[in-house]
């Protein structure tokens, strides 16, 4: 058995969290060793490398414990940092060798300096997206890549043209490359918070926690101000809704936990660059914004990662990508859901540049670092002079060139992660009739199933996609009658006209009054939400439901429980009668 562990992280944020979710259960078992102060008195222990080693031998406090001490040794994201050979986080691994080291990461590396295969050896333990989207762990996606004018036309200046701080820009065509990098065309920068924004009112989520991905700090503040321009009431109610949550920015960093917490209401909109490309375990995520230039699989993958996890209590079932770089045609890379291959190049090779940020990014949060150390990375800060005014500026800033959305496209993708490049609608027709045959076969299955919510995620299983088939439907169809329109070509009724015809039927009155007030609450429930909600006896707990008092007191009212799902049986069964 593994009775001393010690748990190794680059990140404030990844001990942090480990500590509340994973790790809670162990207690006073557990501690975080912080200031240097080493107490052996418990069982396991999380650190950061850069809190326990330094190039001074008397901050290598790891040296305290005895090498034997552990029996297990954890690294978190060990694809940065420790799985360099000549990175000083290596001697911390190399000091514990006796104990069994696990390396945990969700994008291996395997370059010409860094492999995670020839320290780690072979995985004992590979789970991929896929698998885990197919398994109902992680969430399925939508990808929406909007194209702008400038993006696909570029811009030259005209000769002469100055900014709008007075410097002549140069003569040269700029590209998307160029944006917000080395140029800056704020107008850019408003119809990207514009158009998110209004996709945001438009589908009624604009309480949807939203991860903006930006070119560097800089950009990302612009981003903000540009998304409290655009949500200026929401604002006013809450400063905190729009954020910017980057390594400078300590209110910022302060409220990354309320972010990543599913019962925290605010911040909603935050921006960023670098710092929550990884480690961030944003449950509740729903949109992630691409406005930078990725290249680097590994971080597309650590983004993506941002959206990935499944909290149905909180209403999200999948995630949507806006893509305004073109960056999600890496979906595309055969690397995206595959296994690395180790890439050790020989004297004499071209060693390949990685587009990855250094560990330690853009600061430690919560860092514990002392005066002048440093990040803990593997290069050291770069720090750029001030000069004079007349110097090229690090960017341009031009505020009178237009900009507009010429095309935007909603890509589906498969069970496999494969993109459906057929109609929508064609493609929800061809699956559905894989299951179902016929009407009449869909019908008896629809009819005789306890709960109609199995049907609707059986069929969600295998690549039907219901909700986006609503939105392109364009009207408020019970999945029901969307299956019964698309796959069989029957007319459709709104769940509204279904809730009205078993009103003129005048079903209720079979029941006495305290019962018949309940059932009719719950058809409005019905036309307003859907049969799932229905199913579901939490469905009572619900404010609009205080009225008739506790669950318990409602189900009375029908004689018990059994007699309550009877008569919900009964109203689906009307529901559903033509």
């Amino acid at each position: 058995s593994k009775k001393r562990i010690l748990f190794l992280a680059d990140r404030n944020i990844l001990v942090d969290q480990t500590m509340a979710n994973d790790f809670k259960y162990f207690g006073d078992k557990m501690t975080k060793i912080t200031n240097r102060k080493i107490d052996k008195a418990h069982e396991i222990y999380l650190a950061l490398y850069q809190g326990i080693s330094g190039e001074d031998e008397l901050k290598n406090v790891y040296k305290q414990f005895s090498p034997e001490f552990f029996d297990l040794v954890i690294i978190d994201e060990c694809h940065r940092g420790s799985a360099k050979e000549d990175c000083a986080w290596r001697e911390i691994l190399e000091y514990f060798h006796p104990a069994t080291q696990i390396g945990l990461t969700a994008t291996p590396k395997e370059t010409k300096d860094v492999s995670n295969i020839e320290y780690f050896g072979e995985p004992i333990y590979t789970y991929s997206l896929k698998q885990g989207i197919e398994d109902g762990f992680l969430a399925p996606y939508k990808v929406i890549r909007v194209l702008l004018d400038r993006d696909v036309e570029g811009y030259r200046p005209e000769k002469g043209k100055r900014d709008k701080y007075g410097f002549e820009i140069e003569d040269r065509e700029y590209n998307i490359k160029d944006y917000d990098k080395n140029l800056v065309l704020e107008k850019r920068t408003e119809i990207v918070a514009k158009k998110v924004s209004d996709y945001l009112k438009k589908n009624n989520s604009r309480f949807a926690k939203t991860i903006f991905f930006c070119v560097d700090i800089e950009h990302a503040e612009r981003m903000r101000q540009a998304l409290v321009n655009e949500n200026a009431d929401l604002v006013a109610e809450n400063p905190k809704y729009v954020m910017r949550i980057t390594g400078d920015n300590e209110e910022g960093k302060a409220e990354l936990d309320n972010f990543i917490d599913p019962a925290s209401k605010y911040p909603v909109l935050v921006t960023t660059s670098k710092l929550m490309t990884t480690g961030v375990d944003a449950q509740t995520c729903q949109f992630i914004i691409l406005d930078a230039n990725i290249n680097s699989m590994i971080e597309f993958k650590q983004i993506i990662g941002r959206g990935t996890r499944i909290r149905e209590d909180y209403g999200k079932q999948y995630f949507t990508i806006i893509d305004f770089r073109g960056v999600t045609k890496l979906f595309a890379d055969p690397d995206f859901d595959g296994d690395p291959v180790i890439v050790k190049t020989t004297e004499g090779d071209i060693p390949i540049e990685e587009d990855e940020e250094v560990a330690g990014g853009e600061g430690e949060l919560g860092g514990e670092h002392e005066p002048g150390e440093d990040y803990g990375g593997d290069i050291p800060p770069e720090i750029i002079d001030g000069g004079d005014i007349n110097e090229t500026p690090a960017k341009y800033y031009v505020n009178d060139v237009p900009v507009k959305v010429i095309h935007e496209r909603v890509y589906y993708y498969d069970k496999d992660g494969k993109l459906i490049t057929e109609t929508l609608r064609a493609y929800t027709k061809k699956n559905i009739k894989n299951e179902f045959k016929t009407l009449d076969e869909f019908l008896t299955k629809w009819k005789g199933a306890e709960r109609k919510e199995a049907i609707i995620k059986e069929l969600e299983e295998r690549g039907v996609l219901l909700e986006e088939l609503k939105d392109e439907v364009g009207r408020d169809l019970d999945p029901f009658d969307l299956i019964c329109h698309v796959a069989f070509d029957m007319p459709p009724l709104t769940r509204q006209e279904r809730a009205n015809n078993v009103k003129k039927r005048n079903y209720f009155t079979k029941y006495g009054e305290s019962a018949r007030e309940v059932l009719e609450a719950l058809l409005d429930k019905y036309a307003d939400e859907g049969i799932e909600n229905l199913e579901n006896l939490e469905i009572l707990k619900v404010p609009d439901f205080k009225k008739f008092g506790s669950p318990i007191e409602i189900v009375k009212r029908f004689g018990g429980k059994k007699k309550y799902l009877e008569a919900i049986r009964e109203l689906q069964k009307e529901i559903y009668t033509a």
